[in-house]
């Protein structure tokens, strides 16, 4: 009792101190929040503790299973690998990789190579909680009100206040919206919404979570309300990869960046085991995920198991292990250098995943799906993370959706195979429940479609379907090969055909009116389907489509407004 009178007392003291905080945000000190942040919300977290994942006693399927779970043949184990903020030139599967392709990504491209490559893939969302509730549950997020991203308030105060020395456009706070704002813990993923993990939990899986959750951080939001069996995550989806001055540890702080900035003050260092307290990692935050999916593999090697496994990496803060910064010395800039080796450690621990899997047996009836949520950052600082295409995270140029959606699975689908449909975060549900035997749910629209007709025949385009994207004012629309952009801040519409220009280098939005006018047609019937989102957004920042927040905006630079 005594513990937890001192913790309420210290959120009411911090909860005091951010609202005085913030008054300096707009006059420019945005570091007087920062050092209040660092003095009272840091929390000493609990030492290790050795996570136990439970062994089933035996297959537990549910009498609504599909009728091929209940006959004893094993159906595929599923493996949803999730990279965040990685850009799509961080990987080299196809030609290009960061430093001009010396970081190698073999374990990843391996996905691609020897299952199915879907080479027009699109995340959910272009931020990374509404993504995440796509690939969930199967559906628009905006469909059920999972339109931003949960943040704290007091945080959308400095983003929406904060100009950095780059910037040329002031970001936006919208006070008025405060009156409809709700408890940041409770900006959960709706409990009516069918995730993956209640689906196949249906059909006999265990169903384990390890690493970001990112949809609700109360207790009722959790992964473990969700439909998982056992869960493994971090508080606020946010955490340091090691404590800053470990001694393994090689860190490349942005000053530029606001939100880097947020996260170093913070320090949370973090997990916790179902409903625990928050204890330390026992290593390098990557490796630890991985040390845990393969104690999860191992206990639940007897019976079908979904695995989320959701990394951090190679989301900002920026920090590497010695050993990985060692590897890249001929690489000269220091921040390039410890993202790379971020990406490197990432790829090596998927790695380490696949050989689980092929030294327990498993490896041929095991589905393993790779993604990223949402495209590199601007604010990393760095050139060419989404190269050859355009625009960043939080914009929806296809350097900010664009993302990878590899398929692998030995016993189900044929090597090498690159599908050409454009697909989304919203068909891995919908594959994964048609791979599974799983029926979809019929009371709600399902907006993902099961692609493993189109792996079976790659050429095709499959069913002619729009595919749109929304935040606040900001809207797009690809039908076919046309993709329209729709932007109030600055008011404009950015019109490409992919096919020719997939760069979105030619803006034919003035010579097309007639198609703009067509699209905008049934990008507003798509919007009058949607809902109201659950809590407002509360701020607007401007982000250039061509440079990275490292890189001083000029006059004639394009931008958008995204909002949060």
């Amino acid at each position: 009792m005594l513990k937890k009178i001192v913790i309420d007392f210290g959120l009411l003291i911090s909860s005091v101190v951010l609202v005085l905080g913030g008054l300096y945000v707009k006059g420019g000190r945005a570091e007087v929040l920062l050092w209040v942040v660092k003095i009272f919300l840091r929390v000493e977290h609990e030492p290790n503790r050795e996570v136990t994942w439970a062994i089933p006693k035996g297959p537990a399927v549910s009498p609504s299973a599909s009728p091929e779970a209940r006959s004893g043949a094993k159906p595929p184990n599923v493996i949803l690998i999730v990279a965040d903020d990685l850009g799509y030139n961080d990987i080299t599967l196809n030609g290009g990789g960061l430093a001009k392709g010396t970081v190698p990504t073999p374990f990843i491209n391996s996905l691609a190579q020897q299952g199915a490559n879907f080479e027009s893939s699109y995340s959910g969302n272009a931020t990374c909680a509404p993504s995440r509730a796509a690939m969930m549950t199967g559906r628009y997020p905006t469909r059920f009100g999972y339109e931003f991203t949960p943040t704290p308030k007091q945080f959308m105060k400095v983003i929406g206040h904060y100009k950095g020395p780059n910037q040329l456009h002031d970001a936006i706070y919208h006070a008025d919206r405060e009156k409809d704002l709700i408890p940041y813990e409770t900006m959960g993923l709706p409990r009516s919404e069918i995730t993956m993990a209640k689906l196949l939990k249906g059909q006999g899986y265990r169903t384990l979570h390890v690493g970001k959750w990112h949809l609700g951080d109360a207790p009722e939001f959790r992964a473990y309300a969700h439909g998982f069996d056992e869960s493994l995550s971090f508080p606020h989806a946010a955490s340091l990869f090691l404590p800053e001055k470990d001694p393994n540890v090689v860190n490349a702080q942005q000053s530029f960046d606001i939100i880097d900035k947020f996260l170093w003050a913070a320090g949370s260092f973090g997990m916790r085991f179902n409903n625990s307290e928050l204890f330390k990692p026992k290593r390098y935050v990557t490796d630890y995920l991985t040390d845990e999916a393969e104690k999860a593999i191992e206990a639940n090697r007897s019976q079908p198991f979904f695995l989320y496994l959701a990394y951090t990496a190679p989301h900002t803060p920026l920090q590497a292990t010695k050993e990985d910064y060692a590897a890249l010395s001929h690489i000269e800039d220091h921040t390039l250098r410890v993202y790379a080796a971020m990406v490197r450690n990432l790829d090596r621990n998927i790695g380490r995943v696949l050989q689980t899997l092929k030294d327990k047996g498993l490896d041929d009836n095991t589905i393993v799906i790779f993604t990223s949520d949402n495209g590199g950052a601007h604010y990393v600082g760095l050139d060419g993370l989404n190269s050859p295409y355009r625009g960043w995270k939080a914009t929806f140029f296809e350097g900010g959706i664009r993302v990878p959606i590899f398929m692998r699975w030995p016993a189900g689908i044929p090597k090498g195979v690159k599908p050409q449909l454009p697909v989304n975060h919203m068909d891995i549900f919908t594959t994964v429940a048609a791979a599974t035997g799983a029926k979809l749910p019929a009371d709600r629209p399902m907006d993902g479609i099961n692609l493993l007709p189109q792996i079976a025949k790659p050429a095709d385009k499959g069913p002619d379907r729009s595919l749109f994207w929304r935040t606040d004012t900001y809207r797009v629309i690809r039908k076919g090969d046309w993709k329209l952009q729709v932007t109030q801040n600055p008011r404009k519409d950015w019109l490409y055909h992919l096919a020719a220009d997939p760069t979105e280098k030619n803006n034919l939005a003035t010579q097309e009116p007639a198609r703009v006018a067509s699209m905008k047609k049934e990008l507003e019937a798509f919007n009058a389907t949607q809902v109201k989102p659950n809590w407002p957004s509360m701020a607007e920042a401007a982000i250039s489509i061509d440079k990275h927040l490292r890189q001083r905006s000029l006059p004639t630079d394009e931008y958008i407004y995204y909002s949060n």
